[in-house]
């Protein structure tokens, strides 16, 4: 109830901040649509704080909203937003040292040399904090905020009650699936001694490709809700914005490689795109991967289906396109059959984007197809009883793929997306 209440409380302030700002432009003469009263800096603001002091399930809807690729939401509210990628309310010391005391007994400091009480980062599900064992290994150190597990249940079914009442989501809509997948997702995310084997599993995979970094677990310190790793040094993946553009290509070609290859070939997922879960090492130009909280399995039927997908995109095919997304759940047949000529004729300008770049090179600097298919999407996405929805598992796989899309277009890359697809296709 506590946690309703909460969000509650950011439902209420972007209200009351709407008739606010409303009245204000009324004042001057202005007549102000309802988007634009909704989507100021000051709600984001306000939407942001209060997520962030929520932490767990809720914060996550803040995050998904920060990799918006600037189409939709204003410069101002990407920089207030994009704090959630990194930046919780974080524990005081006394509950920290509480919740270590609660891993590895009162006596936990034996363990090390320093231990720094401030965290370098915090985020959603609990915050790291940057230590050195006695034996002089620097280590980072993830602790779950307490109570955070028990309330993903709550806050998944409290967003799914904001969906009802609201009507943002039609009532011929089954989310009853896809919230449970959620549910199901987030509780693993949370089971810290799963998440070490996810990295000791993604270290093997990666053993022989030089262009990443992994951390390692402490093995004998591990627990389910503290993880301690090998401290990794770098940047903030978004740095590499101000990087050289063959910089900034070589790490995005490396990013896209690599979820390829967990879709088609590692069999496993790590489905989080959030750009908090990664550092760029301007030294060597290594990418470190740091979260594994959201590793999941890619079911032979999903990879199988975006490998029909990407043939039919290799084809130029826009019927071939069109049956490929009906089958995986993407588009139903009522939508192709009241919304057709627009669907087809949006497929056709991504294919052509793709499949005609000059020298085989995709621009994700040119905004100008994004916004096109924006334009003609909107009269569909409105179109809300035809809404279709593909299975839970291609969702969170979406999710990974849809984020490594926003990320080359935040870094204005050009690559030979139709090579680097066909090696799978």
């Amino acid at each position: 109830m506590s946690r309703l209440a909460a969000l509650g409380q950011i439902a209420g302030g972007i209200a009351s901040g709407v008739v606010s700002e409303g009245l204000s432009r009324l004042a001057k003469g202005e007549r102000p649509h309802l988007r634009d009263l909704l989507l100021t800096p000051s709600n984001a603001r306000k939407a942001a704080d209060q997520l962030s002091r929520m932490r767990g399930a809720a914060m996550k809807l803040g995050q998904m909203a920060s990799l918006d690729p600037g189409e939709f939401l204003p410069p101002e509210m990407q920089a207030i937003f994009s704090q959630l990628r990194s930046s919780a309310h974080f524990m005081p010391p006394g509950q920290l040292s509480a919740c270590l005391a609660s891993a590895w007994g009162p006596d936990w400091r034996r363990h090390f040399s320093q231990f720094d009480m401030t965290p370098v980062a915090a985020a959603s599900i609990g915050q790291v904090h940057r230590a050195v064992l006695v034996s002089g290994r620097a280590v980072a150190v993830k602790v779950q905020y307490p109570g955070v597990a028990r309330s993903i249940d709550a806050d998944i079914d409290n967003v799914a009650t904001f969906l009802r009442l609201s009507g943002l989501v039609p009532a011929g809509v089954d989310l009853a699936p896809h919230l449970a997948e959620a549910k199901r997702q987030l509780h693993e995310e949370a089971d810290y001694l799963r998440e070490a084997d996810q990295m000791r599993r993604f270290r093997t995979l990666l053993a022989g490709d030089a262009r990443f970094v992994a951390p390692a677990p402490v093995e004998d310190l591990v627990r389910p809700t503290v993880l301690p790793m090998d401290f990794v040094d770098g940047v903030p993946l978004e740095r590499l914005a101000a990087a050289s553009q063959a910089t900034r290509e070589t790490a995005m070609r490396a990013m896209a490689d690599l979820a390829l290859s967990e879709l088609f070939t590692f069999g496993v997922m790590q489905t989080d795109p959030n750009f908090g879960n990664y550092l760029w090492r301007p030294e060597d130009g290594r990418i470190a991967l740091l979260d594994f909280g959201a590793v999941r399995p890619v079911s032979f039927d999903s990879a199988d289906a975006y490998r029909v997908l990407l043939r039919a995109i290799s084809s130029g095919s826009v019927d071939m396109v069109r049956a490929a997304l009906v089958d995986m759940g993407y588009l139903s047949p009522a939508q192709v059959a009241r919304h057709g000529r627009a669907l087809d004729e949006m497929t056709a300008t991504l294919l052509h984007h793709t499949l005609k770049a000059p020298d085989g090179l995709v621009d994700f600097g040119d905004r100008g197809p994004l916004v096109a298919v924006r334009e003609r999407a909107q009269p569909i996405f409105a179109d809300r009883s035809l809404w279709a929805l593909p299975s839970p598992d291609k969702m969170f796989l979406q999710r990974k793929i849809t984020g490594m899309a926003l990320l080359a277009m935040k870094l204005r890359v050009r690559l030979p997306v139709f090579d680097m697809l066909s090696d799978y296709a």
